[in-house]
């Protein structure tokens, strides 16, 4: 799937009071930015947020940050949430590997709703559930660590398992085709998953946890 490049995405960014402009100024501070103690959970690679804007909606006692690296996809979640009052999500238009200058340990959950694959072999220390990005959520976990990713690719599904096992931590729950489930996970599908749903794809999904 393509995304538009949006005309003046950066002046749409400047002007949406959503968008954090200075992440770092509030790093272990980001209890001041929602006004609450509410848990804080954080999706990396959000695209057009349709996920973390229903996420927003459906849990009001819980506090959203969506980081998106491309300027055109993170104008769209703007414009996707229009005129919706939504005090409990904020948005950061950068790379997620600048993560641990934004956040000190105040991040609940982690989600990885369909994050780039990075199939080849020497392209795995790109993908979000690498050993590097392991140790980087590591320092910006509050407590226990939580992560719940979402994918169709194979590849990058069975390196995750092996990697989330690797930093110890436990499944929850597991599934190699979410929407047939019998189980009845909750979910919100995301742009990328309304497609592939049409397309009969499977999507693998895990929630993992470690507890201290």
């Amino acid at each position: 799937m393509r995304y538009n490049v949006v005309k003046g995405a950066r002046e749409i960014l400047a002007d949406s009071s959503y968008v954090i402009q200075n992440p770092e100024k509030y790093k272990n501070n980001w209890s001041s930015v929602f006004g609450n103690n509410n848990p804080i959970c954080l999706e990396l690679g959000m695209g057009r947020g349709i996920f973390i804007i229903e996420m927003a909606k459906m849990y009001p006692n819980k506090n959203f940050i969506g980081l998106e690296l491309d300027p055109s996809q993170t104008a769209t979640a703007i414009k996707n949430i229009g005129t919706k009052k939504l005090n409990n999500l904020k948005i950061i238009c950068s790379d997620a590997n600048n993560i641990v200058e934004y956040f000190g340990k105040e991040i609940d959950t982690i989600y990885l709703t369909f994050s780039e694959p990075w199939p080849k072999k020497q392209d795995e220390k790109k993908r979000f559930t690498s050993l590097n990005y392991l140790k980087l959520y590591d320092r910006i976990f509050r407590k226990n660590k939580h992560i719940i990713l979402k994918t169709d690719n194979k590849i990058l599904f069975a390196s995750s398992l092996e990697n989330l096992s690797e930093f110890w931590y436990t499944f929850d729950k597991v599934s190699l085709d979410l929407h047939h489930d019998e189980r009845n996970i909750p979910n919100i599908m995301t742009d990328f998953e309304v497609q592939y749903y049409k397309e009969h794809r499977p999507i693998y999904y895990v929630d993992a946890k470690y507890k201290d």
